[in-house]
């Protein structure tokens, strides 16, 4: 059995029809916590042009893999493992990184080294998708986000929902600029940054 998350499941073609544009101009990228790897395989499927890396925390590797084995195509390669509060990352030089459902899981100090590891890895032009729930001035934007948040922090009280302004203002430290804010699905945003083709 492959591993299988629901919710990538559901949000995948919405995600899907953003990147079409956001990464337009992108050949090489970057994704962050690749999961089930679900996201990974379909979005190198329906990209072909697009050269797709995969990676994660050492257990989810083999599912990735083996998800890749039992129908990537060739533009998928293989996970590596990646540790975003472990520098340097392991390779660089990607002109689109995406993240799902990840900054809301892990510490602050985790979002802060995601978004130094991001600005060290995207070259001039750049850009940079990040897919899930924020909060703006301080507030949810529904309260079935608000219980969320509440569940997460009961689970470990280092994660929780990020605040839009907090996060942009870390993207905009590594000469990110916010290029875009979709409202997705489920109560999500999907943030498209970009770095200047030239700084």
């Amino acid at each position: 059995m492959l591993p299988y998350c629901q919710a990538a499941e559901n949000n995948k073609e919405p995600i899907l029809a953003v990147l079409r544009d956001a990464f337009a101009d992108v050949r090489r990228v970057l994704e962050i916590a690749s999961g089930t790897g679900q996201h990974a395989a379909h979005f190198a499927a329906a990209l072909p042009r697009l050269t797709w890396q995969p990676s994660d925390l050492p257990p989810n590797l083999p599912g990735i893999e083996a998800r890749r084995r039992a129908g990537g195509t060739a533009n998928l390669l293989a996970p590596i493992e990646l540790d975003v509060g472990r520098f340097p990352w392991p390779e660089s030089g990607f002109d689109g990184l995406f993240a799902a459902n990840c900054l809301h899981i892990v510490s602050w100090p985790l979002v802060t080294d995601f978004f130094r590891g991001a600005g060290e890895v995207l070259g001039a032009g750049g850009t940079l998708c990040v897919y899930g729930p924020f909060k703006y001035g301080g507030a949810f934007t529904t309260g079935s986000n608000a219980r969320f948040d509440a569940w997460l922090k009961g689970n470990d009280p280092a994660s929780g929902i990020r605040d839009f302004e907090a996060v942009d203002a870390l993207a905009r430290e590594q000469g990110l600029r916010l290029a875009a804010d979709h409202a997705m699905p489920a109560n999500n945003q999907l943030l498209v940054w970009r770095r200047p083709d030239r700084e």
